[in-house]
């Protein structure tokens, strides 16, 4: 696949991208990439995103579920945050069940496609904070 092909040795430029596929069919669902912003402290920035087909399945939620999970566990991150649009709902609460605390406002942090800078959320996650509970309300096998 020509998208996975592209990323390829990242995580030597340091940052990691993540095909989420269909279980069924392999279809490319969305990513999530985990990125340092300084390697040495354990500091990551974890992104993703849905092909709108695959919105409402708790897909990104899952995926970035499992990606948390590997950075604390095998890539020795410490601290991990996720930066979104304000407006941005769907992101915000993927955040807050992969169990990522709100930690305030980036003014004006991200310029996005239409040219503007816009305000963003932050939230993070620490190695040592509790794993999240599922989505059906016990804690995550």
């Amino acid at each position: 696949m020509a998208w996975l092909e592209l990323r390829e040795g990242g995580w030597d430029r340091g940052a990691a991208t993540f095909a989420v596929l269909g279980a069924a069919d392999g279809a490319l669902l969305g990513a999530v990439r985990l990125s340092w912003v300084d390697r040495a402290d354990g500091l990551a920035m974890i992104g993703y995103w849905t092909l709108p087909a695959a919105r409402g399945r708790i897909v990104a939620t899952r995926a970035t579920r499992a990606v948390t999970s590997w950075a604390f566990e095998t890539a020795d991150a410490r601290r991990i945050e996720i930066a979104h649009a304000t407006g941005n709902e769907a992101s915000c609460r993927v955040a807050h069940r992969c169990g990522y605390l709100p930690e305030g406002t980036l003014r004006d942090s991200h310029r996005y496609g239409d040219g503007a800078y816009h305000d963003e959320h932050l939230h993070a996650r620490l190695a040592a904070d509790p794993e999240p509970a599922d989505l059906a309300g016990g804690p995550m096998a």
